[in-house]
């Protein structure tokens, strides 16, 4: 799965990487977690936007908003079945961007937190649905992070992985419904020695803890 993960790449970089106009006021983030508002970006009369939403899909369908709490992750190998991601999986697919995320591994001495980012650094873009929920006078937009069997250099730390899309796949992925069905062939690992991962400090186990040593190596005084 992917429960936490960081976006604190410049702004400029995330533009380029998006192809989208800077975000406006976006601070670094060090320890995203599920329920709190998340930067996405989706195509809208073929235009990029930023939009923020809440992690943590709530179809529109929902009567208790609350179940988006559980909704954070969608499996690439269902989300075209079942019921709270397959109309989102048609028509509202989006980006997440990321410069990392954690994964927890469980060892002897409990569950270690490891650092999963690029080789080289950059942004990561994982492939993410989008959803409209409206209930009581109230409007909840969130979104949910796509998730794949994980691929040989990170089953040791955990089995599953975030579907993490190319650049060039960014297009394919973003088209409207009446460009086709949706790419089910992009929802694949990433290729082998793209990321690169790092024992972290257990610190990251709460989401109250922010801030750059949360991607600190063990080791390094700040566990």
């Amino acid at each position: 799965m992917c429960g936490r993960y960081t976006l604190h790449a410049d702004p400029g970089e995330i533009a380029t990487a998006f192809d989208v106009a800077p975000p406006a006021q976006l601070a670094p983030r060090y320890n995203i977690a599920p329920t709190q508002p998340v930067p996405i970006v989706l195509e809208a009369d073929g235009e990029r936007l930023w939009h923020l939403v809440n992690w943590g899909l709530v179809p529109s369908w929902a009567r208790d908003p609350k179940m988006g709490a559980r909704m954070i992750n969608a499996r690439a190998e269902t989300v075209a079945e079942k019921p709270a991601f397959r109309a989102a999986f048609r028509r509202r697919r989006c980006l997440v961007p990321a410069s990392g995320y954690y994964e927890w591994q469980v060892t002897a001495h409990g569950k270690q937190p490891w650092y999963i980012h690029p080789v080289g650094g950059g942004c990561l873009a994982f492939a993410g649905l989008w959803e409209h929920w409206e209930g009581d006078g109230t409007v909840i937009e969130s979104c949910t992070i796509l998730t794949c069997a994980a691929n040989a250099s990170l089953a040791a730390v955990h089995d599953r992985m975030p579907v993490i899309l190319a650049h060039a796949d960014f297009a394919r992925w973003l088209a409207p419904e009446t460009a086709g069905p949706p790419p089910r062939d992009l929802l694949r690992a990433a290729p082998e020695a793209t990321l690169a991962l790092r024992a972290v400090s257990k610190r990251v186990n709460s989401p109250r803890h922010e801030g750059p040593e949360c991607i600190r190596a063990v080791g390094d005084g700040t566990d």
